[in-house]
C-alpha cells in the first residue's frame, strides 16, 4: 500500500467523520447510556481493526505516489467503500434524533422501521462494515481483512447490547421486528 491508497481510504472516511461530528448535537436527550466498561470492550477491537485497515507497512515506497497501485480491485474497493459510507449516512438521517455514538436510549425513543431500517435493523453498522470491506480491498494486504474481522466482532458485541436494550424498551414490537428483519446482513445475520 502506498500514499495514494492511504488517501483513497482516509479521504472518504474523513468526510464521513466530519458529517458525523457535525450532526452529533442534533439529537434527543439521553435517558440511559451504556457503561464505560462495555464501551471500552467495543473500542479496543475497533481501534486495532481501524489501524490494521488504514496504516500501511512502514516502507519508503509508501511515500512515493503510484497511481498504478489503484488497480481494478482497489477501484472496486473505492466504490464499495463509498456505497457503504453512503448507506450509513442514509441510515443516520432516517434514525434522526434517536441516534447516538454509544448504546443509548433517548427520551421519547422511537422504533424506526422505514428506509434502510426495513432492510436491516442496524444499517449504520452494515454501511460501515461494507465501507470497511472496501477499505480493506483498497489496502490490498491480508491484515486489513483481519481488521475488518475485529471491527465486525466489536459491532456484533454492540448489536447484542443494543438488541437487549431495545427489546426491553419496545417489548413485543421489537421482538416482532427482530423476526422480520436481519440485524446486519440481510438473510444471514
Amino acid at each position: 500500500m502506498n500514499i495514494i491508497q492511504s488517501i483513497a481510504i482516509l479521504l472518504p472516511w474523513t468526510i464521513w467523520l466530519i458529517y458525523w461530528i457535525a450532526t452529533s448535537k442534533a439529537v434527543k436527550a439521553t435517558a440511559k447510556r451504556e457503561g464505560v466498561l462495555s464501551r471500552r470492550l467495543q473500542a479496543i477491537p475497533l481501534v486495532i481493526g481501524g489501524v490494521l485497515i488504514t496504516v500501511p507497512a512502514p516502507v519508503a515506497a509508501l511515500w512515493t505516489p503510484d497511481l498504478g497501485s489503484l488497480g481494478t480491485v482497489q477501484l472496486a474497493g473505492e466504490l464499495i467503500q463509498l456505497a457503504g459510507l453512503g448507506f450509513s449516512v442514509w441510515a443516520r438521517r432516517y434514525l434522526g434524533t434517536n441516534w447516538s455514538v454509544s448504546v443509548t436510549l433517548k427520551e421519547g425513543h422511537e422504533l424506526v422501521r422505514n428506509g434502510p431500517y426495513r432492510l436491516v435493523r442496524h444499517p449504520i453498522y452494515t454501511g460501515c462494515l461494507l465501507a470497511l470491506v472496501g477499505s480493506a480491498l483498497i489496502n490490498g494486504q491480508w491484515f486489513a481483512f483481519l481488521g475488518v474481522a475485529l471491527i465486525f466482532a466489536s459491532l456484533a458485541y454492540k448489536v447484542r447490547v443494543e438488541e437487549s436494550w431495545l427489546t426491553d424498551y419496545f417489548g413485543d414490537a421489537y421482538r416482532h421486528y427482530r423476526l422480520e428483519v436481519s440485524a446486519l446482513i440481510p438473510g444471514l445475520y
